[in-house]
């Protein structure tokens, strides 16, 4: 069993689908090309043990994160990018996830404001 995400023309997921195991064919094509072209979008496996390009159970890493619906696909980093979740926050290349611009505290429990660019406590 596998997962594979379904890109609209701007490369941000549809939907996501649970298929068939990515090694086997479907009328002589892989899972992705079939998928894809039975419903005549792009589609792409995603896995959700896969978070900031780690595998949890040690297995192959698929585009660095688990795709969600309004996810973004960036060919050239051939990444699932989560929406952006506040302006200043920035990408961390090696994960393709989100972060602010300040370190997370250590201790607590904290949330983000942005008109502080600061974690509060909550």
């Amino acid at each position: 069993m596998a997962h594979y995400a379904f890109l609209n023309a701007d490369s941000v997921v549809t939907e996501v689908i649970t298929g068939i195991h990515e090694t086997e064919l479907i009328e002589g094509l892989l899972p992705e090309t079939w998928y894809g072209n039975f419903r005549g979008q792009v589609c792409k496996r995603t896995s959700y043990n896969t978070h900031g390009g780690v595998h949890d159970g040690g297995g192959t890493a698929y585009r660095k994160n688990y795709a969600g619906i309004g996810y973004t696909y960036d060919t050239a980093r051939d990444a699932f990018i989560a929406p952006k979740p506040y302006a200043s926050w920035v990408l961390d290349e090696a994960t393709c996830r989100w972060g602010a611009p300040v370190p997370y505290p250590d201790t607590g429990m904290w949330g983000w404001n942005e008109t502080t660019l600061s974690w509060v406590a909550v």
